[in-house]
């Protein structure tokens, strides 16, 4: 024998008795789909923002600091306040010796200079960098390799080309292996890089550059031991903050910079800002589900209501089954059916209205806000399971209807 989950009759039965007042169903299902609809688009645009935003450092370690020298705000030992002064590379092997130092990546710029292979050329910004900036910014490589510690130590006249830069220079073909001309100087092409993050430490994206290494660019240039830039990781168990006054002693240590001159040096801590983004989106995420399921309930109750009115109008129907002899269970299937019916059908069309308003957003936004398959079973089971919750006590309630009592029911 069917039960009444399985039988189609009582499925037909659920639509006709569903659709008879027309105007009370469709504001209930509006209730459902609305909720499930916000919810899906919360969730899917809070992901995409900060899917959006983590972008922008994406390529960065993520326990890691820029620093640099700025001017003194205060005047000490003879050199006046505003004077400039510059980190060595004496400067960073000390701090590569620090206690939670695990990788420090030094840089050197010389701005824009006209490269050339054959006849095709272009200018680019020419950029020293060490065999660790690898394991701070973590390049993108299209081929071929990045500069490496022995390129640093032998100074050796090889180059990593940016994406763009190589498009240009050496059009149609991979550049690894051949020559480019640097500001008249030839260095052999041992990659081709990019980056992945929106931001740049310093001058142009790295697609737009090109690298080679900072003991090179020292020499080639007349630089000596000046550091431009320096970016550096800090152990597990370590932030970079936790780090900079060490750093600072180090440096005043080896410069004349007052005690208390907090603003000579530059120190950024890019794991602060990942932080900051993990607790902003943990409070927008809060906030989604609270207004998400704010609409749910209420779509809800809607649910609770009408199968209350169901089961009022329809109490006369249930005392007669009652007396031919239907089970108390094949009643309270068949009102749950219709709530989970109801909740199904309303909570699939508003997962596929948010579906298609974020792949519309993502097309005009460029970013994925696409909700995950995840995401959209997990908000259908939480409203099948309040839906069906919904439904039980009206349902329970038509399971103790009398048929006598029905009869007598006006």
């Amino acid at each position: 024998m069917k039960t009444a989950l399985f039988d189609i009759e009582n499925w037909r039965e659920i639509g006709a008795t569903l659709s008879r007042n027309k105007t009370r169903t469709l504001l209930t299902a509006f209730g459902i789909f609305w909720g499930t609809a916000m919810l899906a688009m919360l969730l899917g645009g809070e992901k995409g923002l900060e899917r959006k935003l983590m972008k922008n450092f994406e390529g960065f370690a993520t326990n890691s600091a820029v620093f640099f020298a700025n001017r003194r705000t205060v005047s000490y030992q003879g050199f006046n306040k505003g004077s400039g002064w510059s980190i060595t590379f004496k400067d960073i092997d000390a701090i590569r010796q620090l206690d939670g130092v695990d990788a420090v990546a030094t840089t050197n710029s010389v701005g824009s200079v006209t490269v050339s292979a054959g006849k095709h050329g272009t200018s680019a910004q020419v950029q020293g960098a060490d065999h660790e900036y690898v394991r701070v910014f973590l390049p993108k490589m299209f081929s071929g390799r990045f500069i490496n510690e022995s390129d640093q130590v032998n100074a050796r006249k090889v180059a990593v080309v940016g994406k763009n830069i190589a498009d240009k220079v050496f059009p149609g073909r991979d550049p690894v292996g051949e020559f480019i001309n640097i500001a008249g100087i030839y260095y052999k092409v041992i990659g081709v890089a990019g980056q992945e993050a929106e931001i740049n430490v310093g001058g142009e994206k790295l697609d737009d550059q090109i690298n080679i290494p900072i003991s090179t660019l020292s020499r080639a240039f007349n630089l000596g031991d000046v550091v431009g830039g320096t970016m550096m990781t800090a152990k597990d168990g370590y932030t970079p903050t936790q780090l900079k006054p060490r750093i600072f002693r180090v440096l005043r240590a080896n410069h004349p910079i007052a005690p208390h001159d907090d603003q000579a040096l530059f120190f950024f801590d890019i794991s602060e800002q990942f932080a900051m983004v993990d607790k902003l989106f943990s409070g927008v995420n809060l906030l989604a589900l609270f207004v998400g399921i704010g609409t749910l309930i209420a779509g809800i109750i809607g649910v609770g209501n009408i199968m209350w009115v169901i089961v009022k109008e329809r109490t006369q129907e249930i005392g007669i089954r009652r007396a031919i002899g239907a089970k108390p269970l094949d009643i309270v299937t068949q009102i749950l059916s219709e709530g989970i019916a109801l909740t199904f059908i309303a909570g699939m069309a508003g997962i596929i209205f948010a579906v298609c308003a974020l792949a519309v957003v993502q097309q005009i936004a460029e970013v994925s806000f696409l909700i995950g398959f995840g995401q959209s079973i997990s908000i259908m089971a939480i409203f099948m399971i309040l839906g069906m919750g919904a439904s039980i006590i009206p349902s329970l309630k038509a399971m103790k209807i009398k048929p006598i009592e029905a009869i007598n029911d006006k």
